[in-house]
């Protein structure tokens, strides 16, 4: 089974496009069937009860400062102690940065971390998450690969295209993590655990589409890694 993490606020947890389309697409991509938890109640506990073969984590459309952050203890523990491979997609991606940069049982509050302001005579493609006069990365964007993984056989140029809509990073690198894909506007496009298939990406290769099939390839890669697809 895959284990779909819905980051999406617990009122719209049941009119989640995003979540959906995983599951339809994963589905569809595997042949196994996906599941989806909402964020509060993904415990290594819980989690383990449903016998995963894979986790995904979602993004989201809310500021960081929406959060209450012991709502996402469950999650902070499943992520340090999982051996299931983990995909964190755009929020997702945020996530794992934010849970392994600091310790979340220390912090009252997150803040989104914008990639920049806004450049003179560059327009404002805002607001996002009620902000506006921030650069925002949308449409099919070019990020390099830095550092080769098993995440990207088959891809062998350099430069990939794949779909972005975010005006938030993660700003640090984390302690163990090696950094894998970076672009000119966001340094940090996608990472891995040195030590664990524990994956995060700030682009959505979840969201392939007509000619630009980079992100299906990814994809497709991660659940080979998880044992899902056949090689």
């Amino acid at each position: 089974m895959i284990v779909v993490i819905n980051m999406s606020p617990l009122a719209d947890y049941d009119r989640s496009d995003g979540a959906a389309m995983c599951k339809r697409r994963f589905e569809k991509l595997t042949g196994w069937p996906v599941a989806a938890v909402h964020y509060t109640e993904a415990s290594p506990e819980y989690v383990a009860r449903l016998h995963p073969r894979a986790l995904f984590i979602t993004g989201f459309g809310q500021a960081w400062e929406t959060f209450h952050v012991p709502d996402l203890y469950p999650v902070n523990d499943l992520l340090h102690t999982t051996e299931v491979p983990v995909y964190g997609a755009c929020g997702g991606h945020q996530l794992i940065g934010y849970c392994f940069n600091r310790d979340l049982r220390k912090v009252k509050r997150l803040r989104n971390e914008p990639m920049r302001k806004l450049r003179p005579g560059e327009p404002d493609m805002g607001p996002v998450s009620g902000q506006w006069g921030y650069y925002v990365a949308r449409g099919v964007q070019e990020v390099e690969i830095v550092k080769r993984d098993p995440i990207f056989a088959g891809l062998r140029r350099k430069i990939i295209r794949v779909p972005e809509s975010h005006y938030c990073e993660v700003k640090q690198l984390p302690p163990d993590f090696e950094l894998l894909a970076t672009s000119p506007e966001c340094r940090i496009e996608m990472f891995r655990h040195r030590d664990r298939p524990l994956y995060g990406a700030q682009f959505h290769a979840e969201v392939w589409d007509g000619p630009y099939t980079d992100g299906e390839i990814i994809m497709r890669n991660f659940f080979r890694i998880a044992g899902l697809c056949p090689a």
